[in-house]
């Protein structure tokens, strides 16, 4: 019974494992030379957080054009003193406890402090475009970066079918010598020659397998992509003939990028911001005038004093006084008489009409001495600019490096294509003789040898001159600053 158990359930495995092995498998992802673009612009680190220093900058230029408004800010205040204390209601000096609220708007305008604020708006406007420029060129960077893993990605893939196409041909060559050996028309050591070579190639197909997966994962780091996810690249539909045929001017694309140039655009502003900085700190070391005006109120009341919440009004009324007789009759005189009235200090009466204050007028401040931290400033500020002159300065030679250099490498990289397709179909047919003559034994096994190491690198030459020159063309853009993000959407 249990031996009967056992085999159903061997069975019902066998079966599991036969019906999940005849499942098609799900296809693996393609990954496009557009998609790779888009996912390297979406999740690059670097442009994400300039893009984020950009906001920073706008802010700071909205905070900048706004510190030209006055400032304006409300203030209040509540306490308790117990002792002797001045009672601005009464004039007096008490002494008890007494609580004061009181409140006030205060406005400030500044009228001159040496053109400093209008510099630092300007200061914040070329921030603001320097940065927008340097995170066009970071974009640019994360094209160029991406293109150059995907062109190698894409070189790897067509080595590995070298390797592989290689690594078969062998195999079969292997089994028709062995076949030849045993019939004797081979030696046993052509056998073991042709074995060796068999597991070369077997080798560098495997090195080529493990070069493939390295430059993926790299990609696949560039993108953020998981790396457990298994994906193929696809080879872009450019027209290699094509871009092989475009002819470029180096000194017209010298002067394109002073125009289009990121980082070159990024130091030109970047200096100019500089000099309104030192203009801004040199501000500060002349006079600034100041408007202010300040409206506010209070309340007091003395604990434990009645009448120091009260106030007292007078008037005088005419009273008939009958015992004032003038003349033969009674006639009335009329004495003026005074009559006090106390009438209750509320918080309303104090705050609203008593107690309101009004302050304003003009504030001039003059530096003369500060322990010379304006000057360190300034100082500081023009070493600043002087700096970022040598830098753009040093941009300028840059950019006409990398736009030479990218000339060339694309003039290079045609002839070189041009070249590898002569070596190829040369080295095809020399291989192809050369097997013929091998097989008939007419030649030797160095010969076969020789001839197949040539064929193998005159196809690994070609793939590498293809793919090469076909991303050439994005270099050239990428060193003028043409290159443009939104070609990739």
């Amino acid at each position: 019974m249990a031996m009967r158990i056992m085999s159903t359930i061997w069975v019902c495995l066998f079966c599991a494992s036969a019906i999940a092995q005849n499942e098609p498998s799900s296809p693996r992802r393609v990954l496009t030379f557009q998609e790779a673009i888009k996912l390297g612009l979406r999740h690059s680190i670097n442009l994400n957080q300039q893009r984020n220093n950009l906001r920073l900058n706008q802010a700071q230029k909205i905070s900048s054009i706004a510190s030209m408004a006055p400032s304006v800010s409300v203030g209040g205040s509540a306490s308790v003193f117990d002792g002797n204390s001045f009672n601005p209601n009464a004039g007096v000096v008490v002494n008890g406890v007494r609580e004061n609220v009181s409140g006030s708007l205060n406005a400030s305008l500044n009228l001159f402090n040496g053109l400093s604020t209008i510099n630092s708006i300007k200061q914040t406007s070329n921030q603001l475009d320097a940065q927008a420029n340097f995170v066009n060129r970071t974009s640019q960077d994360v094209i160029n970066t991406v293109s150059n893993q995907y062109l190698q990605v894409m070189q790897d893939v067509e080595l590995l079918r070298v390797a592989k196409e290689n690594f078969e041909a062998l195999a079969k060559q292997l089994e028709q010598t062995k076949e030849q050996v045993a019939l004797g028309a081979r030696s046993q050591v052509d056998e073991y020659n042709q074995d060796a070579l068999t597991k070369g190639a077997e080798l560098r197909y495997v090195q080529a397998e493990i070069t493939l997966s390295n430059d993926k994962a790299l990609l696949s780091q560039s993108l953020l992509m998981d790396p457990f996810e298994e994906y193929d690249v696809e080879k872009p539909s450019w027209d290699v003939n094509v871009i092989g045929n475009e002819t470029l001017n180096p000194e017209e694309l010298a002067e394109q990028a002073k125009l289009h140039r990121g980082d070159y655009l990024r130091a030109v502003k970047s200096e100019r911001a500089q000099r309104f900085a030192m203009r801004s700190s040199f501000g500060n070391m002349l006079p600034s005038v100041n408007a202010f005006l300040t409206y506010g109120s209070a309340h007091n009341f003395q604990r434990n004093e009645p009448d120091s919440i009260k106030i007292k009004t007078f008037k005088t009324l005419v009273v008939n006084d009958p015992s004032q007789l003038s003349g033969y009759g009674l006639q009335t005189i009329e004495t003026p008489k005074t009559i006090a009235n106390e009438r209750q200090r509320s918080f309303e009466d104090q705050f609203k009409s008593d107690n309101v204050f009004k302050q304003y007028g003009i504030q001039v401040s003059i530096p003369l001495f500060n322990g010379l931290r304006n000057n360190i400033a300034y100082v500081q500020q023009k070493t600043l600019y002087e700096n970022s002159q040598l830098t753009r300065k040093n941009l300028e030679f840059q950019i006409k490096n990398d736009v030479i250099r990218a000339y060339r490498n694309y003039e290079g990289a045609k002839k070189a294509f041009v070249v590898t397709l002569d070596q190829l179909k040369s080295a095809e047919l020399a291989f192809s003789l050369e097997s013929e003559r091998y097989n008939l034994g007419v030649t030797n096994f160095v010969d076969f040898v020789n001839a197949n190491r040539i064929l193998v690198q005159a196809q690994t030459d070609k793939a590498q001159a293809e793919y090469r020159l076909l991303f050439q063309k994005i270099l050239v853009e990428y060193a003028v600053g043409t290159l443009k993000p939104e070609d990739f959407q």
